[in-house]
């Protein structure tokens, strides 16, 4: 996971013990890292597929 979202492994493990909570770019990150959207992550949906990313 530090290498596909850039956080520090101490930090996820924080993170994933609740222990330390996520930032707005973290929970960003480890979305476009699983492929979901950040509702799913936050439990404000069942739907695991991501909404349609915006084009740069």
């Amino acid at each position: 996971m530090q290498m596909l979202t850039g956080i520090d492994q101490s930090d996820y493990s924080k993170l994933e013990t609740g222990k330390r909570y996520y930032t707005y770019e973290q929970l960003k990150r480890i979305a476009l890292a699983l492929d979901t959207s950040m509702d799913y992550l936050a439990g404000l949906t069942d739907e695991k597929k991501p909404y349609p990313r915006k084009k740069d």
